[in-house]
């Protein structure tokens, strides 16, 4: 059974949407063409999001992410695009997508977006290694 790029984002149901959690996704083979020479351009996309009622399903997303690897995006288009399709898919607490574009005429592109959903705030965070230190410094 083959595969095709398509712009379809699937998701399912949160299975704990009573707790925030972190889900963590790496991309590293995303890529696209230079709007100006045609030339592809690749990245490692890094997706960070707390969801809220809805997942994004992983094959759904592989074969999202390939479909752009035939069309001409300017790195900040194509990071926010991508961003702005997996809220509308997902509505999470919080997503937030770096695009790492590989080096293109001895520059490296990092670009970083956000979505946070009015009203929610992040719970604060617990410093373990604080904890470590202290009672490794204890008698």
């Amino acid at each position: 059974m083959s595969s095709h790029p398509g712009k379809t984002l699937e998701t399912f149901p949160n299975p704990k949407p009573g707790r925030d959690y972190h889900i963590h996704m790496e991309i590293p083979e995303f890529t696209c063409l230079c709007p100006k020479t045609g030339q592809p351009d690749f990245a490692t996309l890094i997706l960070d999001y707390i969801a809220d009622e809805k997942c994004v399903e992983l094959k759904s997303l592989k074969l999202y992410v390939w479909s752009f690897r035939n069309e001409g995006h300017f790195h900040e288009d194509v990071t926010n695009r991508i961003l702005d399709d997996l809220v509308a898919a997902t509505q999470p607490r919080f997503m937030r997508l770096t695009a790492k574009f590989y080096v293109r005429g001895g520059i490296f592109t990092n670009v970083v977006a956000e979505h946070r959903k009015p009203g929610w705030q992040p719970p604060p965070l617990v410093d373990l290694a604080r904890f470590e230190t202290q009672s490794n410094t204890r008698g």
